[in-house]
């Protein structure tokens, strides 16, 4: 027990030593650090590692089977590229972008007007999203908007590392909800007209609903229509995503930082779902929005999840006849 408590401070001590030093980049040197650390992990750590083999498949399945390599290989450099420059971003958020300024960092993309409107309702919203674009930039605009929620997020196993992430998320108005009993946190919340942020890209396992995810089944959480039509939520599926880094025209204001365009591809509003199955009917509606958002940008999915690791049970019971 000592010894995991060690560990846990040394772990600590190791995240916030480098956190000073990302603190001290520039944009540009930023994404030099991003590149560079994508061409450790691709060049250097085993396949197996990196689950390259995963992410390869699942572009294949998302992309098409004739997609050449090339692109494939193209599409999981850009992945990893972006996901170490959204570490890197989580940490310089608190410190760059404010209530004063968010605007310089954001710019409001397709469906913004039916976004605001869900928010304004009166009535509760989830906001659902994936591992797509920057979803911390996402969480943090919303945050500052003045439209706090309460926002989903797996326990970090080092205690220390875990307050340091709740401060973060919490440190624009919103709260953390554990994913371990995620719903019966969200009941008080929706119940009381109040909105949530979660992800919904995780493989759901056996018991999951399953739905057609980029021409595949996979099982999907169930939960989320259920709470939406309990408290006759509204979902907003949408994300913040990475602009092309030459899409600056204020550099004088903030020179070099990425912005984000916040979409909002679909919103699903339960009492208008016209189904004998509107539990079904509302997973595959998010779902489908979900995988149309990824098409936007594929490199900035993060494609290493085992998205498609449950099967059907028919499959299962095919499995063991043969």
């Amino acid at each position: 027990m000592n010894w995991l408590r060690w560990r846990h401070r040394l772990e600590y001590l190791a995240f916030r030593s480098i956190e000073c030093v990302v603190l001290m980049l520039s944009p540009a040197r930023g994404r030099e650090l991003a590149e560079a650390l994508a061409s450790v992990v691709l060049g250097m750590l085993p396949h197996r590692l990196t689950r390259y083999d995963v992410a390869q498949k699942n572009l294949r399945q998302a992309l098409g089977p004739d997609v050449p390599d090339a692109v494939i290989d193209r599409h999981i450099r850009g992945m990893w590229v972006h996901l170490f420059r959204v570490v890197i971003e989580i940490v310089q958020l608190p410190r760059k972008v404010r209530s004063e300024n968010c605007l310089n960092y954001v710019e409001y993309g397709p469906g913004r007007q039916a976004c605001w409107r869900a928010f304004n309702t009166g009535r509760p919203v989830m906001l659902v999203s994936g591992h797509f674009g920057n979803w911390e930039v996402a969480n943090t605009a919303f945050g500052l908007f003045g439209y706090p929620m309460g926002v989903v997020a797996r326990d970090l196993d080092n205690p220390y590392l875990h307050a340091w992430f709740k401060h973060f998320r919490e440190h624009t108005g919103h709260r953390l909800f554990s994913k371990e009993g995620a719903s019966q946190q969200m009941q008080p919340q929706l119940a009381q007209r109040g909105h949530v942020a979660l992800l919904c890209d995780q493989d759901a396992g056996p018991r999951g609903l399953f739905v057609d995810f980029f021409g595949k089944p996979a099982s999907t959480f169930k939960s989320i229509a259920l709470l939406a039509l309990e408290h006759r939520a509204l979902i907003c599926v949408g994300g913040a995503i990475r602009l092309p880094d030459n899409s600056r025209r204020d550099d004088a204001i903030s020179p070099g930082w990425s912005k984000f365009q916040l979409v909002c591809e679909e919103i699903i509003d339960p009492e208008t779902i016209d189904s004998p199955d509107p539990v079904g009917e509302i997973t595959r509606r998010y779902t489908a929005a979900l995988e149309r958002l990824i098409r936007r940008a594929p490199e900035q999915y993060f494609w290493v999840h085992r998205r498609w690791k449950s099967v059907p049970q028919q499959r299962r019971a095919a499995r063991k006849a043969a």
